[in-house]
């Protein structure tokens, strides 16, 4: 893959990535176009690390402190464990209590959600890979997009914060996030719209996606990693796909910058329209050709 075409796709993925058009719809598309179906799968996953990266700038204090209160999870329950076989035995120590701050219920709601979305993206594996090669699908799928944009921008703004989300709507989340594996469904555009319908805040539906993408980025990158050491590279091909790497994290920085204040402002429907008119294109171009 030539320089050129690796900024070209990083600026893809960044912009579509978090912006709620769908950046696997819109790599596919593109890919579908423009002959570039030989694309390494090295390089999906560099442009995944790089929206990892811009993730991590925009809310890496959120993720720091999760991170902390996760191991908290983890001692205080294996603590609970040990203190269950003591009072067994007699011994009167105490429990703990696991769930005491609003940070550790947001990060074992995280953790409930990628349950479900990493048995969808496990069972659908394969034929997501058939469905990328063609363009009827993500035709189909950004059309659904739009309608879900639309739903976001019509809900009554919800209130609830880590404190009143419940363990069933972790797992609602999860479903929409495992759905939004097939190219045209846009992830962030997804979870938004579920937390918003389910009456999360606003900002608070826009921080769980994005931080809800983390687990589920990383393991898709574990499960496809073996193949970036088995795939050969040509000369100077991973340069270029280190660079559209960085082209994807810079981009997608300021994505996720914007889409704060446009889900605050309640503009989905103009992402919406894009959606609509993409969608309709494709699926032209898919019948005609």
């Amino acid at each position: 893959m030539g320089l050129i075409s690796a900024i070209f796709l990083g600026i893809v993925q960044g912009v579509a990535e978090f912006l709620p058009i769908s950046s696997s719809g819109h790599l596919a598309i593109f890919k579908n176009l423009f002959g570039m179906s030989d694309v390494s799968i090295s390089f999906d996953i560099l442009l995944h690390m790089g929206t990892l990266i811009a993730i991590f700038l925009v809310y890496w204090k959120d993720i720091l402190r999760l991170l902390i209160e996760g191991v908290g999870i983890i001692a205080d329950s294996c603590y609970n464990i040990y203190a269950a076989i003591a009072m067994r035995r007699g011994r009167n120590v105490g429990y703990r209590r696991v769930i005491k701050s609003a940070y550790r219920k947001f990060a074992l709601l995280i953790i409930i959600s990628t349950i479900p979305t990493g048995i969808l993206g496990i069972v659908t594996k394969d034929m997501i890979s058939a469905v990328e090669k063609t363009l009827l699908v993500p035709g189909i799928c950004l059309l659904i997009t739009g309608v879900l944009l639309l739903i976001c921008d019509l809900v009554t703004p919800g209130r609830r914060t880590p404190k009143q989300t419940t363990w069933l709507h972790a797992v609602i989340l999860g479903i929409a996030q495992g759905f939004a594996i097939l190219p045209g469904i846009s992830r962030s555009g997804t979870t938004i719209t579920a937390g918003c319908c389910m009456g999360l805040r606003r900002d608070f539906a826009v921080k769980y996606s994005f931080i809800m993408s983390i687990p589920a980025i990383l393991g898709a990158m574990i499960l496809e990693g073996k193949e970036v050491f088995t795939t050969p590279l040509a000369d100077g091909e991973l340069r270029n796909y280190l660079i559209g790497a960085l082209v994807a994290a810079i981009v997608g920085y300021i994505c996720i910058r914007t889409l704060l204040v446009v889900v605050r402002r309640k503009n989905f429907r103009f992402f919406a329209y894009y959606c609509f008119a993409v969608g309709a294109i494709t699926l032209i171009v898919h019948f005609v050709r």
